[in-house]
């Protein structure tokens, strides 16, 4: 033989195996072939340190810790009756912000607040024109002079020089 010490023997009892590539196994850090290398199939005597198990709530889905020689099932319904933060009965509410336009009823998982009055508006009514905001009076961007334009029911030449003349007079100020 050219190479003495190159492979490892299984070191099961049966099966004492050479093996050019063996596997360690990282809780008894003992040498094993392919049929031996996992806990079950070498009997480890340490398996009980790699088979960690935590038992996770089944209401607020959290892993409940547990101390040796406790039974699972007892702490967590000990956690499901003290510690457990899952109420069946409040929900959250996803849709919390109102539109404050009078007369609309719709909610926003988003805050859409105007710039001029610090409302809480949807998105139809996120505009000042849309809402009829009374701080302000005119709206400040360009999506604004695009509202404008729509909400005037004039002729298209007269929307264009209403459209112009308040850009003219949004850039004097």
């Amino acid at each position: 033989m050219e190479f003495p010490d190159l492979g490892k023997h299984c070191s099961e009892q049966t099966c004492k195996q050479l093996d050019f590539l063996p596997f360690k196994c990282d809780v008894c850090k003992q040498d094993f072939c392919k049929e031996h290398f996992t806990c079950a199939a070498h009997n480890c005597p340490f398996a009980f340190k790699k088979d960690v198990q935590v038992p996770v709530c089944p209401l607020c889905n959290k892993p409940v810790p547990i101390r040796k020689g406790e039974i699972p099932d007892a702490v967590v319904g000990e956690h499901m009756d003290r510690d457990c933060k899952y109420r069946p009965g409040k929900r959250e509410k996803i849709f919390t912000y109102r539109c404050s336009k009078a007369g609309c009823k719709k909610k926003e998982m988003l805050q859409v607040a105007c710039d001029q009055c610090r409302g809480s508006f949807c998105i139809q009514h996120r505009h000042p024109l849309d809402h009829g905001c009374t701080r302000g009076g005119r709206p400040v961007g360009t999506a604004g002079c695009s509202a404008a334009r729509a909400s005037d029911s004039r002729p298209s030449g007269a929307s264009t020089t209403l459209a112009s003349s308040w850009l003219a007079q949004r850039f004097r100020y």
